[in-house]
Order: structure tokens, then sequence, then C-alpha cells
């Protein structure tokens, strides 16, 4: 099955919903709306097309990252797996067929070129066990000096010198 991928950049529409499911996974939700500019040459000015809305979605590590991030209203780049779903409203709302686009986003960031942004790295618990090392093992480094001793092991420390 081939995935339809999107880049989407736009403004947060709505503020993001963030939960857990059932299986204890994050979830985050928000409306983004996407609206074409295009120089209209007979009036020689930028005019603004429709305004789109897609609803993104996203998982896990994402979905906090999200939650903590994104406010309404700021300016965003979002990538992911397009889906457009559609149904009918029940017939004591008018029976109507309606269609929804939603991204299920693998990245989401702001976009810079309408502003500047901080980073910072989130740390989490590893939940799997780490991959063996090669290399020498933990009760000895490489240059044969105990563990914490560091590289200048058997070098005299000048803090030390002059208290004693």
């Amino acid at each position: 099955m081939n995935d339809t991928m999107v880049t989407l950049v736009g403004n947060a529409a709505t503020a993001v919903e963030h939960r857990l499911t059932t299986a204890g996974v994050p979830v985050a939700r928000f409306r983004l709306a996407t609206r074409v500019r295009r120089y209209d040459r007979t009036r020689e000015c930028w005019t603004d097309g429709e305004t789109s809305f897609y609803t993104v979605r996203s998982w896990r590590g994402l979905a906090d990252n999200v939650a903590a991030s994104v406010a309404v209203g700021e300016p965003l780049v979002v990538q992911g797996r397009l889906r457009v779903r559609e149904g009918e409203q029940p017939p004591e709302r008018g029976g109507q067929r309606w269609f929804s686009a939603e991204v299920d986003a693998i990245a989401i960031g702001h976009d810079l070129a309408r502003g500047t942004a901080a980073f910072r790295r989130v740390t989490r618990p590893r939940t799997e066990p780490l991959p063996p090392q090669s290399g020498p093992p933990p009760s000895e480094t490489s240059d044969g000096a105990p563990p914490g001793a560091g590289p200048a092991a058997g070098v005299p420390d000048p803090v030390q010198e002059r208290s004693g």
C-alpha cells in the first residue's frame, strides 16, 4: 500500500488536545489552517485564497512534544500521511455526506520563515535494554585507570597540590 505523504504549511487553528489511549499511548490532535496566497497582477498586491483545515494527529513522543510546544495561531510546518475520510450524517441531522482531511504526522515544527524558536532536547527514560558495548570492560578504561578516573588519571590535581 502506498501512503500519500504531504507537507503542510499553516497556522494552528485550535488548541492541542493531548490524551492517552486506552492502551496508554499518548496522542495529540489539533486543527491546522492553510491558506493560499497569490499575487494579483491587476491589483498589484497579494490576495488570500480560501482557507483549508486539516486535522493533525501525532503519537507517542511527538504527541508529548506537540502538547508542550504548540499554541493557537503559531505558524507550523507539518509532514505526514494524508488520510481522507468520508461519511454521512444521520437523517435527523440532514443526511449530508461529509469529507475530512486528516494527517498522521511524522514531523511537526515551527515555521522559522515567520519567527524564531528555541529548541530544547527532551530526555526520556529508556524502555528497552541498551545494546552491548564494544571496547574495554567497565572495570577499567582503555588506559588501565579505574572507572571515573578519566583521561587525566595519574596526573596530579593542581587543587590538591596547593592545599597540601
